[in-house]
């Protein structure tokens, strides 16, 4: 097993807060160079002494105020939330990964890709059917299941009875109970499983999504709760999980994630079977799945 190590601060936050904040002004005070008053509408006004908008030019069709953008330009130590960071990036004409650069330089969560918004970005499904029979889903650093083909439906039957608001898996794996809980070796994961999230948590610390999960995960689990208060982080990597489907007993597989690079949020995780058997067991799931959702407990939860 990975060694973890016990983090002081949930998790741990990046070191050099003083260099980020050095690299923020900096990295604003370039993006604002590159605009004239005329790009955003505004008389040139008489002769500038440096190119580019003023100070108080972008904070006003920022919506923000004078004093808070100077400082914020400034590299000093004051808070910004997503709604502001937003519309500072609108005003400096700011692409995606500039948008994505300035959060991080703030300290805040990445923003929510905005190509997520009308859905996954259009290659995933097709690599994801064609996967199979490898079980594959895309799934966000958070844990929620995003998508996932029919290999990882069948192996993860549960799924079909959880309303999609609860198809998490740090949620599944932590409430529901042994009769309809497809991972059968969790119990000797759960540690590391609860370190590597606290490991994601920590980019994340203000999202308020990330904070409700974790207080209801406290109150709905008190085994999350307690592996939770132990502090212990520590990095992905892949791992061995052993399925039970009452149609055709267990099966074994290795899950390995892979990054979707045009959507940092997301990541593909992929189960190759161990041996075999498991995967036997995986094709006979595909190919009598009529048979498989007949031999499925006749309760939900």
């Amino acid at each position: 097993m990975t060694q973890m190590r016990t983090s002081p601060d949930q998790g741990g936050r990046a070191p050099g807060r003083g260099a980020r904040r050095t690299e923020l002004a900096a990295f604003l005070r370039s993006r604002r160079e590159r605009i004239g008053p005329e790009d955003v509408g505004l008389p040139p006004g008489p002769r500038r002494r440096t190119p580019g908008l003023r100070r108080e030019e972008v904070a006003q069709l920022a919506g923000v105020g004078v004093t808070w953008y100077t400082w914020l330009e400034q590299g000093r130590p004051i808070n910004a939330s997503p709604q502001v960071l937003d519309a500072v990036a609108r005003t400096l004409r700011l692409d995606p990964a500039e948008r994505e650069h300035l959060y991080a330089l703030a300290g805040m969560p990445p923003p929510v890709p905005a190509d997520l918004a009308g859905g996954l970005p259009e290659d995933i499904p097709a690599i994801l059917d064609r996967l199979a029979p490898m079980p594959a889903a895309v799934i966000s650093a958070r844990g929620d299941i995003v998508a996932c083909n029919r290999a990882y439906a069948a192996v993860m039957w549960c799924l079909e009875r959880i309303p999609p608001s609860e198809r998490n898996t740090m949620w599944l794996l932590f409430t529901l109970p042994g009769c309809c809980n497809p991972v059968v070796n969790f119990t000797e994961q759960a540690h590391e499983v609860v370190a590597v999230f606290r490991y994601r948590y920590s980019r994340h610390m203000g999202d308020p999504g990330w904070k409700e999960l974790v207080r209801r995960l406290c109150a709905a689990s008190p085994e999350f709760a307690r592996l939770w208060a132990t502090q212990d982080v520590a990095p992905p990597r892949p791992c061995d999980k052993v399925f039970r489907h009452p149609a055709v007993g267990e099966i074994a597989m290795r899950s390995t994630s892979l990054d979707v690079t045009t959507a940092p949020e997301l990541r593909m995780v992929v189960y190759n079977p161990l041996d075999r058997e498991s995967a036997d067991r995986i094709a006979r799931l595909l190919d009598r799945s009529e048979e498989a959702a007949a031999a499925l407990p006749d309760h939900r939860h």
